[in-house]
């Protein structure tokens, strides 16, 4: 029994560590040829949250990935505090969105007079008045204030229930993944947190929660490459729920 808790530690461990190489890697890599940072953060916090997440024999890489995310800070803090760069400029946006309307604060309040107008059950269906050229990026980025608009609150709340359903879903199909087939579950745990921390910082950039960062709301908002690498990561959702629910009819 101690053996078997032991080699399932290493194997956690082993995990964790392939986890770690290849997530932080890729983060890196993607801000440095793209200078994209809101892509590499989300692919940073998947493998951090991962890391944490595969539990026992994994203290290692998780003392690394938080460095890592403070190393991170740091060197936002020092780019934003040398000169007046675009990401700077983002977070005054943020903070006082009517001062700097010429630089961006105008997506912001048409965001959020898109999302006041739409009272509690919207405008109807297709009947946005801001969509309509007033709010750059209505079918993309700034997707949620539109449902708001036309849906109200309570569409707003339909859609983010979905969400929440969905990541649920995920989690029953992770969590009944046999512990021998350890890659399958980490599989669906990161499609998971992939999902959650793009509605998250859609919905937080849109209500300006947080200064915008880019991020598309997932299978809503316009573009077939997004929407085509969301259907395949569903497919590996998929394919591990099939095979747990083929296991489970040969043990019966």
């Amino acid at each position: 029994m101690i053996s078997k808790c032991k080699n399932n530690t290493l194997k956690q461990g082993k995990v964790a560590g392939l986890i770690f190489l290849r997530t932080f890697v890729a983060a890196g890599l993607l801000y440095v040829l793209t200078s994209n940072m809101s892509s590499a953060i989300i692919v940073g916090l998947i493998g951090l949250l991962m890391i944490i997440i595969a539990g026992p024999g994994t203290q290692f890489y998780k003392w690394l990935g938080g460095l890592a995310g403070i190393g991170a800070v740091v060197l936002f803090i020092i780019s934003m505090i040398k000169g007046s760069g675009f990401r700077a400029g983002r977070i005054m946006t943020w903070l006082n969105p009517e001062q700097y309307s010429d630089e961006g604060g105008y997506q912001v309040m048409q965001g959020l007079y898109a999302i006041g107008s739409g009272g509690f059950f919207g405008k109807g269906l297709g009947n946005s008045a801001q969509k309509l050229g007033t709010l750059p990026e209505s079918t993309n980025d700034m997707i949620f204030s539109i449902i708001c608009e036309e849906l109200g609150l309570f569409g707003a709340v339909c859609v983010v229930a979905l969400f929440i359903f969905m990541v649920f879903r995920m989690r029953s199909i992770a969590m009944n993944v046999p512990k021998s087939d350890l890659f399958g579950s980490m599989l669906v745990i990161g499609v998971m947190l992939h999902i959650a921390i793009q509605v998250v910082l859609n919905i937080a950039v849109v209500t300006n929660s947080m200064p915008n960062t880019g991020v598309s709301l997932p299978f809503i908002s316009y573009g077939g490459t997004s929407l085509a690498f969301l259907i395949t990561e569903m497919g590996l959702v998929f394919s591990v729920s099939k095979t747990n629910v083929m296991r489970e009819h040969q043990l019966k």
